[in-house]
């Protein structure tokens, strides 16, 4: 490995080591050789973890909404901050059940990078990396200020909340919810507001870590994609066909059975997630219609965090769409580079191994949503349509 393939490498590293870190936290981070009580420890901290965020959080607003349900405004605040809580328990169920499936993707890509390349597919594999570490950082840089605007302001008496009567106690808490005892009185005050920050903290380790931890292994596929459509194109280029075409074949049975492993892994969490967004989306443009139709007292400062959360799942859930749509391309640029080739010109023997790869790449690659829909630019656009639509019931349900 040349020092500039090791300098992008140790990046890589480094973004693959913050969703470690994260990951391990959680107890879901796969291991190499784990042990039974390394195993047993992590899925006691998973159950742990679980058991706090449900009890402490997500059962507690959930609470709110049913006293809650027939105020709009208290409703979209509410699901603002239930949502993604139930989002994350459901992520962290999942990769708690698949860690051992993606374990072999975290190996395949240490071996990707350390074995000999050209310079054309180390650039390549830059290129991905580099675009992988900037999700990472940004994702976590996001969460980091999300999380001191939510759960610190109101320690000094500011709050981004609607607050009603209802369900809201005396005192500040980040979060919309409803207790069976009285929050208001020390030192219950202090031990809900706690929970809640350690909840919402975890919750968002989560739901970080999950997205950056699937970009990750998504944009180093797409690399490994790129490099064997080049690879394609310039066979004849090689000195020995035969092992050229052997290792390309068995790259792209690789690689296919990887996007599989990460489809299998992640499909249920984009399928909560399409239906979240959908629900918020019509929320916030219900929201967004009265607002302007008819006025609102909602305070400037939290019309301006309202809109920010909503580019903020917005931009959450483009980014879905696009890892999906990034994968297609490169598929459907394999397929491309198998159909250009001059494969008629080969002999006999030759022509009949490059059909390997022909055959495989009528397979389409993508991911999905729950197997349901495959998630490119496309479905979204369709889930904004649908999502529009549900905007109109609710004003003429208002009306």
């Amino acid at each position: 490995m040349d020092v500039t393939t090791h300098s992008a490498y140790r990046d890589y590293k480094w973004a693959i080591e913050l969703n470690r870190i994260s990951l391990t936290f959680l107890g879901v981070w796969p291991e190499n050789n784990e042990t039974k009580q390394e195993k047993l420890m992590s899925d006691i901290r998973v159950i742990v973890i679980l058991n706090i965020m449900t009890w402490a959080c997500l059962f507690p607003t959930l609470h709110s909404l049913l006293k809650i349900y027939d105020d709009i405004m208290s409703t979209i605040d509410n699901l603002q901050y239930t949502l993604p809580l139930l989002i994350a328990v459901i992520k962290l169920f999942i990769i708690w059940q698949k860690k051992s499936d993606v374990l072999p993707l975290l190996n395949m890509i240490k071996d990707d990078w350390l074995r000999p390349k050209t310079s054309e597919e180390r650039n390549i594999m830059i290129k991905h990396a580099r675009i992988a570490r900037i999700f990472t950082i940004f994702g976590f840089l996001l969460m980091e200020i999300s999380a001191l605007i939510v759960l610190f302001l109101p320690v000094f008496g500011i709050s981004m909340r609607y607050r009603t009567n209802r369900t809201d106690s005396g005192k500040l808490l980040p979060l919309q919810s409803y207790y069976l005892y009285d929050v208001s009185n020390s030192p219950l005050y202090e031990i809900t507001y706690g929970l809640q920050i350690f909840s919402a903290v975890l919750a968002g380790i989560m739901y970080t870590g999950t997205d950056t931890f699937m970009s990750l292994l998504i944009f180093h596929a797409c690399g490994q994609l790129e490099n064997l459509k080049t690879r394609i194109r310039n066979l004849d280029k090689f000195n020995n066909f035969a092992d050229t075409l052997s290792i390309s074949v068995k790259d792209h049975i690789r690689l296919i059975r990887s996007v599989i492993i990460i489809d299998n892994t992640f499909n249920l969490m984009l399928l909560g997630l399409l239906i979240y967004f959908g629900i918020l989306f019509a929320l916030y443009g219900f929201l967004f219609v009265s607002i302007i139709t008819q006025g609102s007292n909602l305070s400037i400062l939290r019309l301006i965090y309202t809109v920010v959360s909503f580019l903020l799942t917005f931009g959450h859930m483009s980014i879905y769409c696009v890892l999906g749509e990034l994968l297609v391309i490169q598929c459907d640029g394999i397929y491309d580079a198998v159909c250009q080739y001059e494969w008629y010109n080969l002999k006999p023997k030759q022509a009949r191994n490059f059909l390997n790869i022909m055959m495989e790449t009528r397979r389409p690659l993508h991911l999905t949503a729950g197997k349901l829909l495959p998630m490119t630019i496309a479905t979204l656009c369709n889930l904004l349509q649908t999502s529009g639509g549900y905007i109109s019931v609710l004003l003429a349900h208002r009306s």
